[in-house]
């Protein structure tokens, strides 16, 4: 089951992260995670320069290390890049100085192709409280408010394009995923759905 948006209560449990800006009239945050990956990334990079949109890419530091090429192309096109760990932990699953060693890989392998962010979103969204504190003393901590599921293999891309579209609301921060596993599920619904923003008349801007 996807929860293709985030309940308004699981928000204000955790105000010192960022879910949407609801002051913004115009646009909605689009972001991607888990790249870079030859074939999805590089794919999500063509159409959004098809229509002249901004996205944020949250990087797994293994990929970046992997190709390199390809995680500066998102840069060179005027994207914005995040910290989504070495290897893509489940923070809940570690202690915290292994996670934010893990944090700490991936920092490194950004600042190896002259990136320095201050964005951070954590793996399946789960991280532990201890985690929080530390990180974000030097990030801001970027959740989401609309989930798109593009990697639930068990959904229709009908229906995700359907659900993504539906509770896609200016200020929104959505996410896609740039992974192997959509490679093939992104040429479904991603076209159609940045055309439904444009559509809307609203713009894309980068957290």
């Amino acid at each position: 089951m996807v929860w293709h948006t985030v309940p308004k209560v699981i928000q204000h449990l955790f105000p010192d992260r960022l879910w949407e800006d609801s002051k913004e009239q115009n646009s909605v945050f689009l972001t991607f995670d888990d790249g870079p990956v030859p074939g999805s990334t590089d794919y999500v990079l063509e159409e959004l320069d098809k229509r002249g949109q901004k996205a944020s890419f949250f990087m797994v530091g293994e990929n970046i290390r992997k190709h390199q090429y390809l995680a500066k192309s998102v840069i060179e096109a005027g994207h914005k890049v995040g910290n989504h760990t070495f290897n893509h932990l489940n923070g809940w699953k570690h202690n915290t100085e292994f996670y934010l060693e893990n944090v700490a890989m991936c920092k490194t392998e950004l600042q190896e192709i002259g990136v320095e962010t201050d964005l951070f979103r954590p793996p399946y969204g789960m991280m532990k409280g201890s985690q929080a504190r530390q990180l974000g003393k030097n990030y801001k901590l970027v959740m989401w408010s609309m989930l798109s599921g593009d990697y639930d293999l068990r959904l229709t891309t009908d229906l995700l394009l359907l659900k993504s579209k539906k509770y896609t609301k200016p200020g929104r921060i959505v996410v896609f995923h740039d992974q192997q596993k959509t490679r093939n599920i992104l040429p479904k619904i991603l076209p159609d759905y940045l055309d439904f923003i444009v559509d809307q008349g609203w713009e894309t801007k980068i957290v």
